[in-house]
């Protein structure tokens, strides 16, 4: 049996519940606030066939200036979009992403880390992973609450969860990661009349952390979970270097979710094109539906061309294995990077510094 992953629609808010996590209990209270846009929940009438809408504002497509899409390959292939592929990437478009981009991110998540059973999930198409985690933040962090993160961690969070006065509170890394006992301890000791509120999240970068490239052990990612059911935490899984691990991928915290206690953020920025702006957010459907909300008041939807390419491009590479050998291609050129740079240190920093090899460690 296998976690059942859903795409988000616009319309209609669900119950705040799902596995054990009460989830109205963690959004704040303007994500709470939220509601649909009206034009934004009509949008799937507007697929129905003979369907002509007076009421969402949808331009005419005749009036765009491009007759096509194509793109060209590394290795000569030439992909052209199809015509109501173009049309449909010039077009407003569902907030969570093209429907069949999203249906195949659905199916490739469920392939890749095989949740177990527990709390219904859901996938969201974003303009790149920072824009999910922002948007994240900003449901899950009143002003004074206190957040758990790695010391040091990625700047690009904590240009988000500082103006939203969150009280970061660091626990130390080493080479295998996170320190799961230095969390323990912080959790076990936690004075709420000195500290206020005891924290609720963890964001963390498990795999090849900004800034440090340490990844977290398998065993610390099995701590880590047992550690945020003992206390209730929920984990904000950032891990854009996911595919990019040397040797046999760590298993994600989200294989291991048989609570609902985990959103996943991915990004293809370091696998097919910064460029592009292309993430997906994978989570509880209560807060995933949040941050869809968000995207309605703020962009509507991500970029219809990006969906389109990466959408052509993952179509493409389906029945030819082409995922997993652009994979390691990619792997393999930055080990080959990461050798040369640790050649170097090894003859040039020797007793003037330490470092220890980006990988993931069994403990």
């Amino acid at each position: 049996m296998r976690r059942v992953l859903t795409r988000v629609p616009n319309a209609h808010c669900r119950p705040f519940c799902g596995g054990t996590i009460n989830y109205e209990e963690l959004l704040t209270s303007r994500a709470k606030s939220r509601e649909p846009s009206p034009i934004r929940e009509i949008l799937p009438l507007t697929k129905i066939p003979g369907m002509i809408s007076l009421g969402g504002g949808m331009p005419n497509p005749a009036t765009f200036p491009f007759s096509g899409i194509s793109f060209d390959l590394t290795d000569g292939t030439q992909i052209k979009l199809a015509p109501e592929a173009v049309e449909a990437a010039l077009q407003y478009s569902s907030t969570s992403g093209l429907d069949d981009l999203n249906a195949l991110l659905v199916e490739m998540q469920l392939a890749e880390h095989r949740p177990p059973p527990g709390a219904h999930s859901a996938l969201s198409v974003t303009t790149g992973s920072q824009d999910a985690l922002s948007k994240a933040f900003e449901a899950l962090i009143e002003p004074g609450d206190s957040v758990l993160v790695e010391s040091p961690t990625y700047s690009g969070a904590l240009a988000s969860l500082r103006p939203l006065g969150a009280q970061l509170i660091g626990v130390p890394t080493d080479q295998h990661g996170l320190d799961t006992q230095a969390l323990s301890h912080v959790l076990q000791n936690w004075d709420t009349r000195a500290q206020g509120k005891k924290p609720r999240l963890v964001y963390t970068i498990p795999t090849g952390s900004n800034p440090t490239g340490v990844s977290l052990s398998e065993s610390r990612r099995d701590d880590l979970y047992t550690i945020a059911q003992e206390h209730d935490l929920f984990l904000l899984e950032d891990d854009p270097y996911y595919y990019l691990q040397f040797g046999p991928r760590a298993r994600s915290l989200w294989s291991r979710d048989t609570d609902g206690r985990v959103m996943r953020f991915d990004s293809y920025s370091k696998l097919i094109s910064s460029g592009l702006r292309f993430g997906f957010v994978t989570g509880p459907e209560a807060i995933v539906e949040r941050i869809n909300l968000s995207t309605q008041a703020c962009s509507l939807h991500p970029s219809g061309v990006s969906q389109a390419l990466v959408l052509a491009l993952l179509e493409h590479w389906r029945d030819l294995n082409g995922f997993e050998k652009h994979v390691e291609r990619v792997c393999a050129l930055y080990e080959r990077q990461r050798d040369a740079l640790l050649g170097a240190a090894d003859q040039h920093l020797n007793g003037l510094a330490e470092w220890s090899s980006p990988k993931v460690e069994p403990s």
